[in-house]
């Protein structure tokens, strides 16, 4: 069945399958192994078919930009690597319309003991350019890496940023019709991550096709046209960003709070003998490093929800539509003087606005019963259209820090309103004329 001209990829009932092959033996040697290949004596190799894709169906229309979502190990990569032409599929078809160009993993097709420009022109030319054209643009290539005299150094040599910045220039000098990416949507330090970002948004204003993975759920949001959910290699919903996002979020916390188990993540032992301390990990809500989520955890805010004036759970609100932040919390052990603080702020860091309980002089029990919830209201939410995070803290006596989310919780705003800044107080214009003056009058005589 041929692809619709206005669809970029289309993809139809397509399975991979990988074997896997299991040689079932006992401890062995090399004098055992030995005397086995000269007797034929052979181990029965067992062999069982791995399925990462099952049944995928997807279309991708030209000139959007999409999101792929999922867990470690659903077939999002495998999803990628088809389109690519890397693998192909066990059964099912794949039709791609355009050049396409791919970051998949990091540095793949870079020969280590060429230079930078070397590796330029090799790949440049299998992502399908003719030589004249990857000498032409070899300039603006070695430029937009910023990686100077390096360019003529072997690229075993690259620290692992460098080398995400050469794999980026050049897939997207090369002018393709589709750019794959999986997992480097930004890349390399503050500075070079803004060159790629906005060598994104020039992509997209030229009406090409992107398809990205990442577990950056915002990210999706801000970025993508339409997102899919692949698990356990089926797709699971294609829709939104906002909705996807959002039903995803929901099958993870769902599954986090049914598998409740403490993890310890390390044990810390001094040199002196000490008896050994168990660091646990947070077991509710969303696992994430150090920098999005820390505290001690005696206390866990276990569920975080941002409601419509419905009751409604949202990714996506107006301006002038009310916000309910609802928090679960999980209290491990009796705890007095807590209190909460909720975190508005703006993608780029920017902190709009900031309440707490104690601010708000709300008198929480004491000790907090084990669970609980709390909900801040907003008669009106009054940000301007934007992305935002709401972080959360939850602080125990001497501001011990429980449970502290940053920059997981994303919310984008949006409004018809062409004004500028962070928020829009209540306000409306008026006009009232002046009655004119006497020498008004009078110049405007003479004028006349």
């Amino acid at each position: 069945m041929p692809a619709d001209n206005a669809d970029a990829i289309v993809i139809r009932d397509v399975v991979k399958s990988f074997r896997k092959s299991t040689i079932r033996r006992e401890y062995t040697t090399f004098k055992s192994e030995l005397i086995r290949w000269i007797r034929g004596q052979r181990q029965q190799e067992e062999m069982r078919l791995i399925e990462a894709l099952r049944g995928i169906n997807l279309t991708i229309p030209k000139g959007r930009t999409v999101g792929i979502l999922g867990r470690n190990g659903s077939g999002k990569s495998t999803l990628l690597k088809l389109i690519t032409g890397i693998y192909t599929p066990t059964s099912g078809s794949i039709q791609v319309n355009g050049r396409i160009s791919a970051l998949l993993d990091l540095g793949a097709g870079f020969h280590p003991d060429f230079s930078g420009r070397e590796n330029i022109l090799i790949n440049g030319i299998i992502l399908g350019m003719s030589r004249a054209e990857a000498l032409e643009r070899m300039d603006d290539i070695i430029a937009f890496s910023e990686l100077g005299d390096f360019i003529d150094e072997p690229v075993r040599t690259y620290s692992s940023g460098m080398y995400m910045r050469l794999a980026f220039s050049v897939a997207t000098h090369v002018d393709p019709d589709i750019l794959i990416i999986d997992e480097i949507l930004a890349v390399g330090d503050q500075h070079f991550s803004k060159k790629s970002l906005a060598k994104m948004t020039e992509f997209k204003a030229k009406g090409k096709t992107i398809v990205l993975v990442t577990h950056d759920l915002v990210s999706v949001e801000r970025w993508c046209d339409m997102a899919a959910w692949i698990d356990a290699g089926r797709i699971r919903r294609v829709g939104t960003p906002a909705e996807v996002a959002l039903e995803y979020r929901r099958a993870v916390e769902l599954a986090e709070e049914q598998s409740m188990v403490m993890q310890p993540s390390a044990l810390v032992a001094d040199g002196a003998g000490l008896p050994q301390v168990t660091v646990l990990r947070p077991v509710t809500g969303p696992q994430a490093s150090a920098e999005q989520r820390s505290g001690s955890f005696r206390l866990e805010v276990s569920r975080i929800r941002l409601l419509s004036s419905g009751g409604v759970e949202r990714a996506e609100v107006d301006t002038e539509e009310p916000l309910e932040v609802s928090l679960d919390f999980l209290s491990k052990e009796p705890l007095s003087g807590v209190h909460f603080e909720v975190v508005f702020r703006r993608e780029d860091g920017v902190q709009v606005y900031t309440t707490g309980t104690r601010g708000a002089k709300l008198e929480l029990p004491s000790p907090l019963p084990e669970r609980g919830n709390l909900r801040l209201r907003l008669a009106r939410l009054g940000l301007l259209p934007g992305n935002y995070f709401v972080d959360v803290c939850a602080r125990g006596t001497q501001d011990e820090v429980l449970d502290f989310q940053r920059g997981l919780h994303g919310l984008k705003v949006s409004s018809p309103s062409a004004e500028g800044g962070l928020v829009r107080p209540l306000h409306e214009w008026s006009f009232e004329p002046y009655a004119a003056s006497p020498a008004r009058e009078e110049r405007t005589q003479v004028i006349a």
